[in-house]
């Protein structure tokens, strides 16, 4: 089933705004400033656990000098007013140290029979560190005090103190909220740097592509609205290149496709009426029959022959014109007397300037349209005669076409071969296109196109050989079944 062709006006229905709000920019924004809190989250936790360790070890220094002025009094003992001011300056209910062998409390108050947790800083680990960091944070504040243990100055073998964990929480919360402000100012100025960057380098560059291909699209035609590359050495100068590349590519495809419409339109004209005129003197050449002379009788028949294949050859030019060649109406046919009526027809029996041999085997029979395969045949012999005919043209030994054919296994492979000067090297790359892959000078490059699209509605091939002189055509043709197979 054929597609229906796409409408166009389709392409150009704007999506909702919602989905075109935020340009690549805002979002190379958003997500630069997700990208810098991110990673500010994996530095804020080791941060905040050495910031709750720095705490506690400035605490136990303040406990450490008490415990140095507790050494230094009269029998060890302060006065409970002198006590009571140090651990109001260290912030600790209690503070313990152990000097050669002897433990030493500094206390108003009996040691507390239990702590919420204790937190050993001699050999705490990061990972240890970081959980006990994140607890506080997290977990509901609490009255019970936490024991905090640390290595001791001097004699002493250890210092622990018994402190509240509230102020040590709201510090810890204090900290987070100054590394939160620091954060979302690093987020702003690093993502409004990435921005102002990128904007320069890609997003910049990237609208201008995209408004060239917009104007492009309005007008492709016009050589003007091709892009003018930049000297970037990086990708985006890479696809500017290759975008001016494709679009004088697409530019030169449309006016060629344009200017091929145009002649098509006027070589259908000119058909036309050029088929009318020779339908009006095939009718007349009618008359031929009945003259009295016998060489005009003896030439009316090829003559009235002729000019009805010079019919037929307008309307298939006519036919070349449309969308596409009508499918192959296929029969069973002598390959070789199909071939020797192409010869009949352009003189080949009676030309003394080249000879002409017909090695295609009589018992060989083919499946194909015989109307189709006439032009296909035509066209090759004509382009091998006009090369061997041709002025200044170099051939080794006598001018000679000759049609080979043979069967092998389920294929049919039939070559025109001359020996003339062969096809130019220019031309092979384009040489089944038409007005770009001519032989001659001044030729269109139609016949070989023409050829090559009625092979391929056989199921056929048909390619240029290699060969050390003149040129050698070859068409691939499925072989006839036979047997029911």
């Amino acid at each position: 089933m054929q597609q229906p062709d796409l409408d166009t006006s389709q392409l150009s229905v704007s999506l909702p705004r919602s989905l075109t709000r935020l340009g690549l920019s805002a979002k190379l924004l958003l997500l630069t400033v997700l990208f810098v809190m991110l990673a500010e989250i994996l530095i804020y936790l080791p941060s905040v656990a050495n910031f709750r360790r720095n705490w506690l070890n400035d605490r136990l220094a303040a406990a450490q000098v008490a415990v140095l002025v507790l050494e230094g009094a009269p029998d060890e003992r302060l006065p409970e007013e002198s006590e009571a001011r140090l651990l109001m300056g260290v912030g600790a209910r209690a503070i313990a140290a152990r000097v050669g062998g002897a433990r030493r409390l500094l206390s108003l108050d009996s040691m507390p029979p239990t702590v919420a947790r204790k937190v050993d800083l001699r050999d705490a680990s990061w990972i240890t560190a970081l959980k006990e960091a994140v607890e506080i944070l997290v977990a509901p504040p609490h009255d019970m005090p936490i024991r905090v243990i640390g290595e001791a100055m001097g004699g002493a073998d250890f210092v622990e103190i018994v402190i509240d964990e509230a102020p040590l929480r709201r510090a810890m919360l204090v900290f987070s909220g100054n590394i939160l402000l620091i954060s979302l100012l690093i987020s702003v100025l690093t993502a409004g740097l990435v921005y102002l960057a990128l904007n320069w380098m890609i997003v910049g560059p990237i609208r201008q592509l995209a408004a060239n291909v917009m104007e492009f699209e309005a007008d492709p035609e016009n050589p003007h609205r091709i892009i003018q590359p930049s000297r970037r050495a990086d990708e985006i100068g890479e696809a500017e290149r290759a975008l001016a590349r494709m679009q004088m590519t697409l530019a030169g495809e449309l006016r060629t496709k344009k200017h091929l419409a145009e002649l098509g339109l006027a070589v259908s004209k000119v058909n036309h009426d050029l088929r009318n005129m020779l339908a009006s003197a095939q009718l007349m050449s009618d008359r031929l029959v009945d003259t009295r002379d016998a060489k005009i009788r003896r030439f009316a028949p090829r003559l009235i022959a002729t000019l009805g294949r010079a019919i037929d050859f307008c309307q298939a030019t006519l036919a070349y014109g449309r969308a596409a060649e009508a499918t192959p109406l296929l029969r069973e046919i002598a390959l070789r007397q199909l071939v020797a009526e192409q010869a009949e027809m352009l003189g080949l029996p009676e030309n003394r300037q080249l000879s002409f041999v017909n090695e295609v085997p009589a018992e060989l029979i083919v499946r194909c349209d015989p109307d189709q395969m006439a032009r296909v045949l035509l066209n090759l012999m004509r382009n091998s005669v006009q090369a061997l005919t041709r002025e200044g043209a170099e051939s080794e030994g006598q001018p000679m076409l000759t049609v080979k054919a043979q069967q092998l296994g389920g294929s049919v492979l039939l070559r025109v071969t001359d020996n003339g000067p062969g096809v130019p090297q220019r031309a092979k790359a384009n040489l089944f296109q038409a007005f770009r892959g001519s032989v001659t000078p001044g030729g269109t490059g139609l016949g070989l196109a023409i050829a090559a699209e009625l092979v391929r509605l056989h199921g056929g091939t048909i390619e240029l050989e290699p060969s050390e002189t003149g040129a050698v055509f070859k068409v691939t043709l499925p072989a006839r079944k036979q047997n029911g197979n």
